[in-house]
């Protein structure tokens, strides 16, 4: 019984920290703010063929080219018009920056191991792997992604190939 609760303690010392949440339509999801590089406001964006839906193309940031997905349309939400608030985030994925467009950005949240529940079950059907957790803060529920499983290893490749075309 104490290793259990060793190993409970353990999970939820790694998960805690801070997140920066934002929006995507009416909910809102956090990232480990150790893997956002920077916060930029929408810029124009290069289309590149025969990516999929999701991917929008590749910005130019100062002087570096990195390929920008629409984490709605990831998501397979509606694609709604980019606004005022819309941004992107750029974030590190192992090793490697890109950005994820989002709805507006919200906050930096420190949420501790204990405020953080694992996902719920949704059955065998529903992958929910890319979920680190639900963080509890301010009275709100936070969608918690671990974006190294949000955007896959395949997700990876197929964007530095864009890059270098």
């Amino acid at each position: 019984m104490a290793e259990l609760d060793t190993a409970v303690m353990q999970e939820q010392s790694t998960r805690a920290g801070k997140y920066l949440t934002f929006a995507l339509a009416e909910e809102e999801y956090g990232l480990e703010i150790l893997k956002v590089r920077e916060i930029i406001s929408m810029s124009e964006i290069t289309s590149v063929p025969k990516t999929p839906e999701y991917v929008k193309g590749v910005i130019n940031l100062r002087g570096k080219v990195i390929p920008v997905i629409d984490l709605r349309l990831k998501f397979a939400m509606e694609e709604v018009p980019y606004t005022d608030e819309t941004c992107t985030i750029v974030v590190d994925v192992n090793g490697v920056e890109m950005g994820i467009i989002v709805d507006h950005v919200s906050e930096v949240l420190d949420i501790a191991g204990c405020d953080i529940e694992d996902a719920p079950e949704f059955g065998s059907n529903v992958n929910i792997d890319f979920i680190l957790g639900m963080g509890k803060a301010e009275g709100r529920v936070t969608i918690l992604l671990d974006i190294s499983r949000v955007i896959s290893a395949g997700d990876i490749a197929a964007l530095q190939n864009t890059t270098e075309a």
